[in-house]
C-alpha cells in the first residue's frame, strides 16, 4: 500500500469536512486553493522553531498528522502565513513529488475509489467507526493498557516463540459486530457491483477496512494501544516511531481462502487478531524473524512454533517474523490484520550495514564472528605465553 494514499483531492475533502458536502462554495473554495497552490514551494534548510504549526489531526491519510505539523516548520515565510487549506496542499504536494510518477497515479486512483466508498457506503454499526476501549476491549488489556509499563505487558501476554506475543484483546460482542459490519459491506459491494480491493496479493478474500471509513479509528488503536506494547516489546524495530497503518480482515473456509502460505508482512509490527467464528484447523505458523537478505534462508529448529488462533485472542509480532497459516479443516476463520509502519525506522534501514539485532540470522552470523574473534585472540594469547 503506497504511503501518500489520499494526497490528491485534499483541498476538496477538506471543504467537505467542515460542511459535511460539497456545496458550490466548497468547490469554489477548492478550485481557489489549487490554483493558489500551484506555485513551486521551496522548503526552508532549517525549521523555524518560534512557529507554531497547525494541528492536522483531522486529516486522512496514511501519514502520522505529526508529519504535518513538522514539516509546516520548514515552510517558506510566506507560505507559513497562508491559511491551514493552502499549507497542508503544498505539503501534500511535497511529499508527493518523492513519488515515481506511476506511484502517484496509483496512489490518486486509490484515493478516488476510497472516497467513493465512503461517500456512498452506508455503515451498519456506526459505533465501531469512534474506538470505545470499554467496548471494544477486555478489561486485562485495559487495564495494562492504562498502566502502560513493561510489567504490566507481561503479565497479559504469553510467548508461544521468541518475538510472538499473545494475549486476550477484544469483546466477543466487539468480534460479533465487525464480523457483522465486514458482511454488510460484502453484501453492499456484491449489490452496486462496485470492485472491492482485497488486503494484499496473497489473500483473494476479505477486505480493506480503511477503504469504508475505519481508518481514523485503527490509526488510534495503532497509536494508543499497540505502540505502548511495541514500545516494550520491539525497541530493535523502534516501536515507538509506529506511525502509519494498513487494516483489513482475512477470511478463511472451504470456499474461500483455505489456506496462507509462507511470508512476511509489509510491516515493522503486525497485530493479528482472530474475530471468530467457528473452525477448526488454520494453525499459524511462524519460522523465525528475518532480514531482507535472509528472508529465504533455512529457519532454526528452535525458531518453529504452530499457534492455535481463538476469537478475542491477538497475537503482535514483527512484520519480518516469517510465518503463515495451515489449512483449514472445517468452519470460518476471520481475522482482523493491522500492519504498523515506522518510516523512521524504514530511513534507518538504508544506512545499516551488517548484522540487525532482530534477524535471526544475522544473530548467528554475528555469534559465529565473536566467537571466531575470541578463539583468535584466545590462540594469540596462548602462543605469547608459550613464547615466553
Amino acid at each position: 500500500m503506497t504511503m501518500v494514499a489520499e494526497m490528491g483531492e485534499k483541498s476538496k475533502l477538506v471543504a467537505q469536512n467542515a460542511n459535511g458536502s460539497a456545496s458550490a462554495k466548497s468547490a469554489h473554495l477548492s478550485h481557489e486553493i489549487q490554483d493558489e497552490a500551484k506555485r513551486t514551494v521551496r522548503l526552508r534548510k532549517q525549521p523555524n522553531m518560534d512557529h507554531k504549526p497547525e494541528n492536522y489531526d483531522d486529516v486522512r491519510t496514511d501519514y502520522h498528522p505529526a508529519v504535518f505539523s513538522a514539516l509546516e516548520r520548514f515552510l517558506p515565510p510566506d507560505s507559513l502565513n497562508a491559511r491551514r487549506e493552502i499549507k497542508l496542499q503544498h505539503m501534500s504536494d511535497v511529499i508527493s513529488s518523492y513519488l515515481p510518477r506511476g506511484e502517484r497515479m496509483r496512489a490518486q486512483r486509490h484515493c478516488e475509489y476510497r472516497e467513493r466508498i465512503i461517500k456512498y457506503y452506508q455503515p451498519r454499526n456506526r459505533e465501531l467507526y469512534t474506538l470505545n476501549p470499554d467496548c471494544f476491549f477486555v478489561q486485562s488489556f485495559i487495564d495494562a493498557t492504562k498502566e502502560n509499563t513493561e510489567e504490566s505487558f507481561r503479565r497479559i501476554i504469553s510467548e508461544p516463540s521468541p518475538g510472538v506475543y499473545a494475549f486476550s484483546m477484544l469483546q466477543p460482542g466487539f468480534c460479533e459486530l465487525l464480523i457483522a459490519e465486514v458482511e454488510n459491506f460484502e453484501k453492499w459491494v456484491e449489490i452496486t457491483k462496485y470492485k472491492i480491493m482485497r488486503p494484499n496479493t496473497m489473500n483473494k478474500y476479505g477486505a480493506v477496512l480503511d477503504d469504508f471509513g475505519f481508518s481514523p479509528m485503527l490509526d488510534k488503536l495503532m497509536r494508543e494501544f499497540v505502540t505502548p506494547m511495541a514500545t516494550v516489546l520491539f525497541p530493535a524495530l523502534l516501536g515507538s516511531t509506529l506511525d502509519s497503518h494498513h487494516g483489513f480482515v482475512v477470511e478463511y473456509s472451504k470456499d474461500r481462502d483455505l489456506e496462507l502460505g509462507f511470508h512476511v508482512d509489509d510491516s515493522e509490527v503486525t497485530l493479528n487478531v482472530c474475530l471468530g467464528k467457528q473452525f477448526t484447523g488454520g494453525d499459524l505458523f511462524f519460522k523465525g524473524v528475518r532480514c531482507d537478505n535472509h528472508v529465504n534462508i533455512q529457519n532454526f529448529q528452535e525458531e518453529n512454533v504452530n499457534y492455535s488462533h481463538v476469537p478475542g485472542q491477538a497475537v503482535l509480532h514483527a512484520g519480518r517474523h516469517r510465518h503463515g497459516a495451515l489449512a483449514i479443516d472445517s468452519g470460518y476463520r476471520i481475522n482482523l490484520i493491522l500492519w504498523c509502519r515506522s518510516s523512521l525506522f524504514r530511513e534507518l534501514k538504508q544506512h545499516r550495514t551488517e548484522f540487525p539485532d532482530w534477524c535471526g540470522e544475522c544473530f548467528h552470523k554475528k555469534q559465529a564472528r565473536q566467537r571466531q574473534i575470541f578463539d583468535s585472540r584466545k590462540q594469540e594469547i596462548l602462543i605469547q605465553r608459550d613464547q615466553v
